[in-house]
């Protein structure tokens, strides 16, 4: 594979792939051949079944989806040129009205909140994702078996054939040889600089396998898109090496989980407005942001959408620097929100440390925008609220169930109600519930180490 940035050249592209996202956050596609480009068709779009994405009902799910030739890249492959972009979704009939459930349209929707409020002109934020890569991986489940299996060169299943190289838990930072996939995610990385993917590093992160890619700031407009590039990239060139990698919060049993940690700022006539002289180097709006983040998730309701699956809570438990309550502070690992100490006074940013990669990206960013804005518009106060602490808090502990946190959205949703219809939110609520019964309803085999006897 071989990406660039789009050269404004349509007429010698093989093929035009339409990127579209599906209401789980995973791109789609719909490739058209060199001779139906045009530009009536970058122009009207193409017509496609939603319900298929998820978003709407079989007997009534024609939607159009219409090119954003802004965010085209090339990929050659072979001896084909292929153009891909992410495309917006409108209503078939003549209106063509904005289709108000499509992520890219809610990330939209959440940043003229805020321009509307007067809060701000923009969100920054910087997005770190972790993950897995493994040289293999099995798994099966059935009405008489489950189990999966995974293994890795550095020390995890057969391909070791011994203990892990550097031990289970001290993988961080690792330098080659130690660390088996430098090449994997330079490679990676250098594809995503090419389409415009703005990265600050990489490394290798704490668990045997467990690797991560930190992108730089960009607005939410447009770190959707950006993000989601990022995790098709990784993933080909993942299948390309021979590799399977995973975004799963927790694939490992009694290891290091996964996490999508948020780094964040508001801006306004081009300055970010949350440093200040207040509590840790905050301005009173960015410690009112932070209440916003910290009361919706400890009622629940902002974790279904930043930790949208039975898998997130497995992650979310003690002793493995996952937060799980209510909690700010300077540098904690432990808190769910962290101000980082090695950050200059005027660069004074927030980072939310609860989320995960089973979220919907768009809908993580732009629910967590706000979380924030709610806690802005309100002047909440953190500290009156008792959220400042390094250390977890017992009183302060998120649901920490998925079902719950469901019920938790029902409830607390007023916040979201400007930018996240109802019908999303019921709509939501229902793909996870099914998930959710599919996970808590099946025997695991730890069930059976414990009361098969």
């Amino acid at each position: 594979m071989y990406l660039s940035k789009y050269d404004g050249d349509l007429q010698s592209a093989d093929f035009l792939n339409l990127l579209m996202i599906d209401i789980g956050g995973s791109i789609r596609v719909v490739t058209l051949p060199k001779g139906y480009i045009s530009e009536q068709v970058l122009k009207d779009g193409i017509g496609f079944d939603a319900s298929n994405y998820g978003y709407a009902k079989v007997s009534n799910s024609d939607m159009v989806a219409i090119p954003d030739m802004t965010t085209a890249f090339i990929e050659e492959r072979d001896e084909f040129k292929h153009v891909h972009v992410f495309c917006d979704v409108v209503s078939a009939d003549d209106s063509r009205s904005t289709f108000a459930q499509y992520p890219r349209n809610i990330a939209r929707a959440a940043l003229e909140y805020l321009k509307s409020k007067g809060i701000a002109d923009d969100a920054k934020v910087l997005v770190e994702l972790e993950f897995y890569v493994f040289d293999s991986v099995q798994y099966s489940t059935a009405y008489n078996h489950s189990y999966y299996s995974v293994d890795s060169s550095e020390g995890l299943g057969d391909s070791s054939n011994t203990n892990p190289r550097f031990g289970l838990l001290k993988g961080y930072h690792r330098l080659s040889p130690e660390d088996k996939y430098r090449d994997f995610r330079d490679r990676s990385v250098a594809l995503m600089e090419a389409v415009g993917v703005p990265v600050k590093y990489h490394h290798h992160e704490v668990a045997a396998s467990q690797l991560e890619v930190e992108l730089d700031f960009i607005s939410i407009s447009e770190a959707g898109d950006k993000v989601c590039l990022a995790k098709w990239i990784l993933k080909t060139v993942a299948e390309e090496m021979g590799l399977t990698l995973t975004f799963m919060p927790k694939p490992l049993y009694n290891v290091s989980g996964s996490s999508v940690h948020v780094h964040q700022f508001l801006e306004k006539d081009g300055k970010s407005i949350f440093p200040g002289d207040e509590l840790l180097n905050l301005s009173k709006e960015a410690l009112a942001y932070t209440s916003g983040l910290l009361e919706h998730s400890l009622k629940g309701s902002l974790l279904a959408f930043t930790n949208p699956s039975t898998n997130s809570y497995r992650r979310l438990v003690p002793g493995f620097e996952a937060p799980i309550s209510a909690t700010f502070a300077r540098g904690s690992r432990c808190a769910a929100v962290r101000i980082p100490s090695y950050v200059k006074k005027d660069a004074t940013r927030i980072e939310y440390r609860t989320g995960d990669a089973t979220a919907n990206i768009y809908y993580m960013l732009s629910a967590m925008v706000m979380a924030g804005a709610d806690g802005i518009l309100r002047s909440a106060d953190p500290v009156a609220q008792g959220f400042h602490s390094s250390e977890i808090l017992e009183e302060k502990t998120f649901p920490l169930n998925l079902n719950t946190v469901l019920d938790k959205l029902l409830e607390d949703n007023a916040y979201l109600s400007p930018v996240f219809p109802q019908n999303l939110i019921e709509l939501w609520v229902k793909i996870k519930r099914g998930e959710a019964a599919y996970v808590y309803n099946a025997p695991t085999p730890q069930e059976y180490e414990l009361y098969y006897q």
